[in-house]
C-alpha cells in the first residue's frame, strides 16, 4: 500500500485540500481493507515484539483532528493486537495550574515512551499552536511576559516543535503525526449520533458545538502547523477518517512500515549468556 500519498510535504499548506476526507486508498470494499487491517495488525504485534527486545529505539504515535474524528476508535483498533506492556496511552485535556506554569512542552516531555516502547498521545502539544491559536484566551492563561507574545509567536512554536522531535529522532525516538481527516458534514453526522444514543452521550460536550463555528479557523491553524513541522524526520499524515476502517488500515500501514525501516531483531545472545542457557536446560533436564 502507497502509504508516501498521504504524507506531507514540508510546507505544503494544502495538504488537507488535496486528500478528500471519504478516500478508500487500493479498497473497493470495507471486507477488503478490514481483511489487510487484519494483517496489519498482526504485523504490527509482531514488530512490537522486536522493538521491546532490541531495546534501541521508541516509537512515538500522535492523533490530532477535529472533534468527533475518530482518535480513540483508531488508536483502540489499530492497537487491538499490541501487548499493554509495552504501550502508554496519554490524552492530552485543557492544561491544569501546574502545566500552565510549565512551558508548552513540559506536559508532553514528562510522558515521552521509554526505548523499546510505544507512546501514544491522544492530542498532544499541538494544541499549543491550533486551539490555542484559535482562541488566544488560552495563550493568555499561560501568563506568558509580554514582550514574548508577538506576532511571531506561532512560527518560534513552530520552531521550537521542530527542534524538539529533531532531538526525539536524534536519540532514537520514531515520531509518527496523524491528523483524521474528516467533513463538516461528516462531524455533524457522528456528533448528533453521539445526542441519538444513549451509550454515547457521555461522549458528548457542548464545546464541540462551539468549536464548529470556527471550523474555517481551526482548518486553517492545523493546514498552517501541519506544513511547517511535517519533516522526514517526524513525519505528518493527512489520514482519510469518514470511512473508520480505511482510517485504521492506514496508520497501521504507516506504523508497520517505519518499524520496517528500524532493522529490528531480537538481541543476540552473548557466549555468557549461552552458556547460561546451558546450565538452566542440563537443570531441567535433571
Amino acid at each position: 500500500m502507497n502509504v508516501d500519498r498521504y504524507r506531507v510535504r514540508h510546507n505544503d499548506r494544502k495538504a488537507l485540500t488535496r486528500v478528500e476526507t471519504d478516500e478508500t486508498g487500493p479498497f473497493n470494499n470495507k471486507e477488503a481493507g478490514v481483511a489487510y487491517l487484519e494483517k496489519g495488525v498482526e504485523g504490527l504485534e509482531k514488530r512490537q515484539q522486536l522493538l521491546y527486545a532490541q531495546d534501541q529505539h521508541a516509537l512515538l504515535l500522535i492523533f490530532q483532528g477535529m472533534d468527533a474524528a475518530g482518535k480513540d476508535h483508531v488508536i483502540r483498533h489499530v492497537m487491538s493486537g499490541v501487548s499493554p506492556q509495552g504501550t502508554d496511552v496519554h490524552a492530552f485535556k485543557q492544561p491544569s495550574r501546574e502545566e500552565l506554569d510549565h512551558d508548552f512542552l513540559w506536559r508532553t516531555t514528562k510522558v515521552l515512551p521509554e526505548r523499546g516502547r510505544i507512546g501514544i498521545f491522544n492530542r498532544s502539544y499541538y494544541e499549543e499552536v491550533v486551539t490555542v491559536r484559535v482562541h488566544p484566551q488560552y495563550l493568555e492563561a499561560q501568563k506568558l511576559p509580554p514582550s514574548l507574545v508577538t506576532k511571531k509567536i506561532w512560527d518560534e512554536r513552530f520552531e521550537d516543535i521542530n527542534a524538539f522531535e529533531q532531538h526525539l529522532s536524534r536519540n532514537g525516538t520514531v515520531v509518527l503525526k496523524f491528523y483524521l481527516h474528516v467533513s463538516r458534514g461528516e462531524q455533524k453526522r457522528r456528533l448528533l449520533q453521539r445526542l441519538d444514543d444513549p451509550a454515547k452521550n457521555w461522549k458528548f460536550s457542548e464545546s464541540d458545538v462551539l468549536d464548529r463555528d470556527d471550523w474555517d479557523e481551526y482548518r486553517r491553524a492545523y493546514s498552517e502547523a501541519i506544513a511547517a513541522t511535517s519533516r522526514r524526520h517526524a513525519p505528518w499524515y493527512v489520514v482519510p477518517a469518514e470511512h473508520k476502517w480505511f482510517a485504521q488500515v492506514l496508520v497501521a500501514e504507516v506504523i508497520v512500515q517505519a518499524l520496517d525501516g528500524l532493522d529490528l531483531s531480537f538481541p543476540a545472545l552473548s557466549p555468557a549468556g549461552r552458556r547460561s542457557l546451558a546450565r538452566a536446560r542440563r537443570k531441567l533436564e535433571r
